[in-house]
């Protein structure tokens, strides 16, 4: 027998709402209007997300992990950015005019001899400049995701070189910089909406490498050194599938590393050599890491 006393409604016509519950952000802008007491002016009140003293506990060193990993992957994500192709390098060599400038200032023996030296050195700053318009003018795939996308430090000298040969070719690059002791800021040729800061140095070189399919290092100190046997040693235990590794400037490299002398001494196998390649322009570079990836 038929109920005549329900109308059906065609599902045309039925909304579901897609939530229930109002969104964080709804909820923060709530809290800042409520009224003063002497419980609500406690800190014990404030919503945890908006509690700085909070969140920097010691106790939340996890939490805070897990925000400094998920917040720069978010932005690349939303940024269609499927792989970089990373810059290591000093921030202490200048490009060649103002290498110059500082040799014609430099006084004493031990002055002039590293302002010569860096005057050497300073036409990576170049070939930095040149390899990363190479790489940024890559094309996107068929699904609109983008590869080779510039990444350095953020900093200056050789990172800034990589980032102002993306931007003045007219594409985005990326900066991951880092908190330090002395004052500093991202080098001005980073994308605005790709400089990203970090607080904790193991977040920050994983995601170095967690986009990267290939990697130029170029002579720099102890960051440089840090950052490429980090590497050096995922792809030669088998963490990571390797990528093209490419050395600037053999005669700095072979004359800070012994690296032969480390095969002499047992304590790396020949074969590990081959993780690397030693280059010296940017169209060596970029033509290596086309071969690699041939027919891949």
């Amino acid at each position: 027998m038929n109920d005549t006393s329900k109308t059906d409604t065609p599902a045309h016509d039925t909304h579901v709402p897609a939530r229930v519950f109002p969104r964080a952000r709804q909820d923060a802008e709530t809290a800042k209007t409520g009224v003063s007491t002497p419980q609500t002016e406690n800190p014990a009140y404030r919503l945890a997300f908006q509690d700085m003293d909070f969140l920097l506990r010691e106790d939340l060193r996890p939490v805070r992990f897990q925000l400094e990993l998920l917040k720069p992957q978010l932005i690349m994500d939303e940024a269609n950015i499927a792989s970089t192709f990373v810059m290591y390098g000093s921030a202490r060599i200048p490009e060649p005019a103002k290498a110059k400038a500082l040799l014609e200032i430099a006084e004493g023996e031990t002055a002039i001899r590293i302002a010569q030296s860096l005057v050497e050195k300073s036409k990576y700053y170049t070939v930095a400049y040149e390899l990363a318009q190479l790489a940024s003018a890559f094309p996107r795939d068929e699904e609109g995701k983008r590869h080779f996308v510039v990444c350095s430090g953020g900093g200056p000298s050789i990172m800034e070189a990589a980032n102002r040969g993306a931007a003045e070719a007219g594409h985005e690059s990326i900066g991951l910089n880092i908190v330090l002791p002395h004052e500093q800021a991202p080098n001005p040729y980073v994308t605005p909406a790709l400089s990203m800061q970090f607080h904790y140095f193991a977040l920050r070189k994983m995601h170095f490498l967690l986009h990267a399919r290939a990697l130029a290092a170029f002579p720099g100190g102890f960051g440089t050194f840090d950052e490429l046997f980090e590497l050096l040693t995922l792809i030669q235990t088998g963490k990571i599938a390797p990528i093209p590794v490419l050395l600037y400037g053999r005669k700095f490299w072979e004359r800070v590393v012994n690296f032969e002398a480390l095969v002499e001494e047992g304590v790396v196998s020949a074969r590990d050599l081959n993780i690397f390649a030693f280059v010296e322009t940017a169209e060596e570079g970029w033509a290596a890491v086309k071969e690699f990836y041939r027919d891949k």
